[in-house]
């Protein structure tokens, strides 16, 4: 089957979950502060994306995702690099990052609010924290994964360190540092998002806070869907960079 006729079977599936949901709601007369009806979740949507409301915070959340995205990967890159090459920084450095990934970000999300204020750093930093981790153990499995006669052969040619880093061990090492930024782009809205829910003065995650005390589950739903399809696009983005780099 072609790729339209996919795609078009999908918006099917889609449609037909939709309808099963909202014939449920309405037939088991489920309150709506539960679980809402999709045509109660559309007109919330509705609602926000016309008052502009949404955009606002969509894009304090999506600075906040990019930035944590690239501090988290920068940060990846070059711890999982170092430990990846050196043996000692291995030995003394790697066991403290894995205790400190072993604590809950969630239980950290306080403190790091208590340090960088309510704006936006702190959801930034928070962000960071959460997605280099995935970046930097696949960085060090890709480096690690180069074979070691390719490596032995270009040592026996006189090649440099810096040379076998460069030509065999960072290309083999793509696919695998790829995989880890595709991780990584979601790892950085889920922190951005529980920084938020910490305490913010703007963003997604600020808003379905406040949606919370007042009961209105429809418009949690509504920020959620949000939430769900901007996580696919990012993800799609990474995916989209790694074909056009990686053949």
């Amino acid at each position: 089957m072609n790729t339209a006729g996919n795609f078009l079977l999908r918006l099917l599936f889609i449609a037909g979950l939709l309808a099963l949901w909202e014939a449920a709601v309405r037939l088991l007369a489920i309150p709506a502060f539960l679980l809402p009806a999709p045509s109660a979740v559309g007109m919330a949507l509705y609602r926000g994306t016309v008052s502009g409301l949404y955009q606002e915070h969509i894009g304090v959340t999506l600075t906040e995702t990019a930035l944590g995205f690239i501090v988290g990967s920068v940060g990846g890159l070059l711890l999982g690099t170092c430990v990846a090459l050196s043996r000692r920084f291995d030995y003394f450095v790697y066991p403290i990052i894995v205790m400190f990934q072993a604590m809950p970000k969630v239980a950290l999300a306080p403190l790091i609010i208590i340090w960088f204020g309510l704006g936006i750093t702190s959801k930034v930093v928070n962000a960071a924290l959460v997605c280099f981790f995935p970046l930097m153990i696949n960085t060090i499995v890709g480096l690690r994964s180069a074979d070691e006669d390719r490596i032995s052969l270009m040592r026996s040619l006189a090649a440099s360190p810096l040379q076998i880093f460069a030509m065999l061990r960072v290309p083999n090492a793509l696919p695998y540092i790829f995989a880890g930024l595709e991780i990584a782009m979601i790892f950085a809205l889920i922190g951005a998002i529980v920084g938020e829910f910490v305490g913010a003065q703007a963003g997604l995650g600020m808003l379905i806070q406040s949606m919370n005390f007042t009961l209105d589950v429809a418009g949690q739903f509504s920020i959620l869907l949000i939430l769900s399809v901007i996580g696919l696009l990012l993800n799609m983005s990474v995916a989209l960079v790694r074909k056009r780099v990686l053949f």
